[in-house]
C-alpha cells in the first residue's frame, strides 16, 4: 500500500548535494516524522516531493504515477498538499476567505463544477476546515490579525479544505503556544484517519508522540528509519542528532 516513493533522489546546488541518493517510501495512512540537524536536506526533500524543487537525479512516484516532472499545481490536483515552514496566508483577507480559496479550488476542478457550486456547499466546506483546527470562532477575523501560531493553524485549515491524500507539514508546531501543542497533536491524529501525513519537525517530543515511523536525515542522506522507540535507541542517531 505504498503511496509515495522516491528512488535515488538527488538535488545539487552547485557543488553541494543537499539531498544525496535518497530512496524513501511512505505507506498509505501513515504518519511519518522527518527529523535531522539544520542543513540535513529535509526541506529540500519535501520540496522535490511537492514539486517546488526539481531533482538533479532520481524519481518521485505518487500512487503509482511518476510525478518527477509534474508541476506543483498539478500535484495538488493529484492530492499532494504542502504547508510552508514560513506561514503563507493572505493576511489582508479574513480567515473564511483564505479557506474558501482553497475549498473552491477543490470543488471546482471541472468546468461544470463551477456552475454547480452553491454558496451553502462552499460555506460548509470552509466551516468544516476551520472547526477542525479550532478557528471556527475566528472565521471573520482578518488573517494578519491572528497570532503567528494561529496563522499556522489557518494554513493547515487551507490544506485540509483541499481534502488531500498526502498532507506535508514543514515545522507545523513552530510558533504555536505551549497550550496549543496538545490540540495540534489531536488534530493530526484525527486527520490521519483519512489522510497520509508527512511532517518535518524539530520538536522531538511531538515527533516521538505522533509518528508511526521516523526518518532521520543527516548530510543529505537517510541516516536511520524506524519506530520512535527504535530511533531513540539508535546509536548513530544519538550521536548525530540527539546527543550522547
Amino acid at each position: 500500500m505504498t503511496l509515495l516513493q522516491t528512488r535515488n533522489l538527488t538535488r545539487r546546488f552547485g557543488g553541494i548535494r543537499a539531498v544525496n541518493d535518497v530512496s524513501f517510501a511512505l505507506e498509505r495512512g501513515e504518519i511519518r516524522g522527518v527529523i535531522g540537524p539544520n542543513g540535513a536536506g529535509k526541506t529540500t526533500l519535501v520540496g522535490m516531493i511537492c514539486g517546488r524543487v526539481l531533482p538533479s537525479a532520481g524519481t518521485v512516484s505518487f500512487d503509482g504515477t511518476d510525478i518527477t516532472r509534474m508541476q506543483p499545481w498539478d500535484r495538488v490536483a493529484q492530492g499532494i498538499v504542502y504547508t510552508f515552514q514560513i506561514t503563507s496566508v493572505f493576511k489582508r483577507l479574513t480567515c473564511r476567505a483564505n479557506v474558501a480559496l482553497a475549498a473552491q479550488r477543490r470543488l471546482t476542478r471541472k468546468l461544470r463544477d463551477r456552475f454547480a457550486l452553491s454558496p451553502a456547499m462552499l460555506e460548509a466546506a470552509v466551516d468544516e476546515a476551520l472547526a477542525a483546527v479550532g478557528l471556527g470562532a475566528e472565521a471573520e477575523r482578518i488573517a494578519g490579525e491572528l497570532p503567528y501560531g494561529h496563522q499556522r493553524l489557518l494554513e493547515i485549515a487551507m490544506g485540509l479544505a483541499l481534502k488531500p491524500a498526502l498532507l506535508i507539514l514543514d515545522e507545523p508546531t513552530q510558533g504555536l503556544a505551549p497550550g496549543d501543542i496538545a490540540p495540534f497533536c489531536d488534530l493530526i491524529r484525527a486527520t490521519a484517519k483519512s489522510t497520509t501525513i508527512l511532517f518535518i519537525e524539530h520538536n522531538l517530543k511531538v515527533v516521538l508522540e505522533l509518528a508511526d515511523k521516523v526518518t532521520v536525515m543527516d548530510q543529505g542522506a537517510i541516516l536511520a528509519e524506524g519506530t520512535p522507540a527504535e530511533i531513540e535507541r539508535h546509536p548513530a542517531v544519538q550521536q548525530a542528532y540527539l546527543g550522547d
